[in-house]
């Protein structure tokens, strides 16, 4: 045991995103001043409610609230000034460059105003100049994540369709390309947001990117959304599901929407259950260096029967100090990220301090738990078979009046499982391991997000049946580190495909292909040693049988017979025991069922290795932020998928004595 520290806990808050129409929509237009009010109080119920609810890490830990914008003007940079005036983060995921951003927020009406502003320069046009300044004044204040690696492109159409303005093909190609990656900002938008606020007319969600567009994506990603409509803004809503935008009309009364939101803020900021050995208990769990040999029986099985031809091999693991890990597992990763070009010269530490550490912490303790809860239960298993035979043991050796030797040993035994049972439950090996290993997971592939300023959005996170928090924790983590200040540009995402294919895909593919083989080699050689052991209980009562038979008919002396019967009883108590125990310890393991789990893992991961290097063979052009993140999502949905299927093997397997 040694004296490490858990990492440092993470500030809590609150993320907002907000989308709307722009100041020129004519509902938006009519009524721009009480859309204003209603925002400003929305903002206040939020910030109200975050200061009255009571933290896990004290009031001190409560960060500021984040905003999360496009930069567009009306809706956008209203909420914008709300939000800088209450000392809120202002964040800006852009759908371009700040500098063509900041063009085409602009609405130049001609294409030299554009050219000069692209070189950030002053356009001649004074509205134009004015909403320019606008948004350069919020930028300013703001920190901005620009998907800057098709501004090229974009450009060029930006400006095609500028100098020529009655070419509706130019003006529909820009369009449609300037949509797309409006749609990829506003994704960012929902997944770095806890909710969202919409200003929208309600009428359609199919205008790719555009707000209606956002409000649909959101709800099917499970975030809430409170909605404003223009032509009565003071009777918004908070919607929940794709479903209910069908049932729009349904108004709820004000006091029950103020004590949704109330409830909305408090459930962003504090975990739902505190159960005895949860997040406390994780945070203060004592850190040991290595695993401890007497734990090791679940492992040990493992050895002995995965055909490695090594079966009593050193099986001690040394756990890697989360202070450790920026120079050992993780540095590999931490270069790329500090090697990114226009990237948050931040970023690098604020992925080890949150989530690299976090990960060796939360994967240290689980991996000792899991030691533990298994093991523990291997032993039930093998004490359980040992005291019953141990009970009948007597019978050819000792005489009735010794059996009380035979008997304390069974007891002993049959103690030594209940302690190992009371233990196991008490301190709630399983449901920690369950729930740290959880909280591992995620951080493990959460590094490549970050780098992306991609999330989880709030509906995609995994509902643990007993608990919660180990997802309140990695997300209140993540959103610590937020959208780091950078510039995504192509050599920028290639840099991060490679990292996704070196550091994280190849290395889990492989463990998995690995783990899958030996799995399936421990089921088969468990499997052979029960029938092994059941034919022996066959043949042992059969030849007791033969020679009861052949002593009937005088071919064998019956008083040899007699003398071996109470042998042959412990054989034929013996065996069965011993093979129901090892098929026990088969049944437990579900070393079938995890091998399975495993393989289909493999080929998954296979399958996203497959697509990335195609995509790192195409030119610049072609590899854009949206593929990029595709695959950074797909590998991180593998790894959620590997979580529920592990839980389903293990969820109901609490430790028990082996009866």
């Amino acid at each position: 045991m040694s004296g490490v520290a858990p990492p440092d806990p993470p500030q809590v808050r609150v993320s907002v995103g907000v989308t709307g129409h722009r100041q020129a929509h004519r509902g938006y237009a009519a009524n721009h001043a009480k859309i204003e009010a209603v925002m400003a109080d929305i903002l206040d119920m939020i910030t109200k409610a975050s200061k009255k609810t009571s933290l896990p890490f004290g009031p001190e830990a409560l960060a500021p609230t984040r905003l999360h914008t496009l930069l567009v003007d009306g809706t956008d940079q209203v909420a914008a000034h709300l939000a800088i005036k209450r000392d809120w983060e202002v964040i800006n995921p852009l759908p371009f460059g700040k500098n063509l951003n900041l063009a085409i927020n602009a609405l130049p009406e001609n294409a030299n105003d554009a050219r000069t502003l692209l070189a950030d320069g002053r356009a001649k046009d004074p509205a134009t100049n004015q909403r320019a300044e606008e948004i350069r004044a919020i930028s300013e204040q703001a920190h901005m994540f620009e998907l800057a690696d098709q501004d090229e492109k974009i450009s060029a159409l930006f400006l095609a369709k500028l100098d020529a303005p009655n070419d509706f093909a130019k003006a529909q190609a820009f369009e449609q390309e300037s949509a797309r990656r409006a749609a990829l900002a506003g994704q960012i938008l929902i997944e770095q947001s806890d909710l969202i606020i919409a200003v929208w007319d309600g009428e359609s969600t199919a205008n790719i990117g555009g707000t209606g567009y956002t409000v649909a994506k959101a709800l099917d990603l499970g975030s809430p959304v409170i909605w404003v409509d223009p032509q009565s803004p003071e009777d918004w809503q908070i919607l929940y599901s794709s479903e209910s935008l069908a049932a729009h009309s349904q108004r709820s009364n004000a006091r029950d929407r103020n004590t949704t939101l109330v409830q909305i803020v408090t459930n962003i900021l504090a975990p739902g259950d505190t159960p005895k050995g949860g997040l406390p208990a994780f945070l203060d769990e004592k850190w040991h260096d290595k695993s401890a040999r007497l734990t090791h029986a679940f492992r040990r099985v493992e050895a002995m029967f995965d055909g490695g031809g090594r079966p009593f091999r050193k099986l001690v693991q040394r756990y890697e100090k989360p202070d450790e890990i920026a120079s050992g597992s993780g540095a590999e990763l931490l270069n790329v990220t500090k090697s990114l070009p226009f990237s948050d010269p931040e970023l690098p530490a604020k992925i080890d301090s949150m989530a690299m550490q976090n990960f060796a912490w939360a994967d240290g303790i689980s991996s000792r738990l899991s030691d533990h809860y298994r093991g523990g239960m291997i032993f039930n298993f093998i004490l359980s078979a040992f005291a019953i035979v141990g009970g009948v043991l007597y019978l050819p050796l000792v005489s009735p009046e010794q059996k009380w030797i035979f008997a304390l040993f069974e007891f002993l035994l049959l103690l030594g499982i209940v302690i190992i049972t009371f233990r196991g439950q008490k301190y709630r090996w399983h449901g920690r391991w369950f729930e740290t290993r959880r909280v591992a997971e995620y951080f493990r592939h959460s590094p490549l997000l970050l780098i992306l300023g991609a999330a989880r959005a709030p509906g995609q996170w995994l509902q643990g049946t007993e608990t919660s928090w180990p997802e309140w924790y990695v997300r209140q983590s993540l959103r610590s580190i937020g959208l780091p200040k950078a510039r995504i540009t192509a050599p920028y995402l290639r840099s991060t495909l490679a990292a996704l294919l070196e550091c994280h895909v190849v290395q889990q593919r492989d463990y998995h292909s690995d783990k899958s083989k030996r799995l399936k080699a421990v089921h088969h050689n468990l499997d052979r040693l029960s029938e092994f052991l059941f034919g022996l209980a066959v043949l042992s009562v059969a030849i007791y049988l033969l020679l009861k038979g052949a002593s009937a008919f005088d071919l064998v002396d019956s008083a040899i017979v007699l003398k071996l019967s109470k042998t042959f009883t412990v054989l034929g108590v013996l065996f069965p025991t011993f093979g129901a125990a090892v098929a026990g310890i088969r049944y437990f393991g579900d070393f079938e069922r995890f091998a399975a789990i495993s393989e289909v893992t493999a080929e998954k991961l296979n399958a996203i290795h497959n697509r990335a290097s195609l995509l790192l063979e195409a030119p610049d052009s072609a590899l854009d932020y949206g593929r990029v993140t595709a695959l950074v999502h797909a590998a991180d949905e593998v790894v959620t998928s590997e979580i529920e299927n592990w839980q389903a093997v293990f969820g109901g397997k609490n430790i028990t004595v082996p009866v």
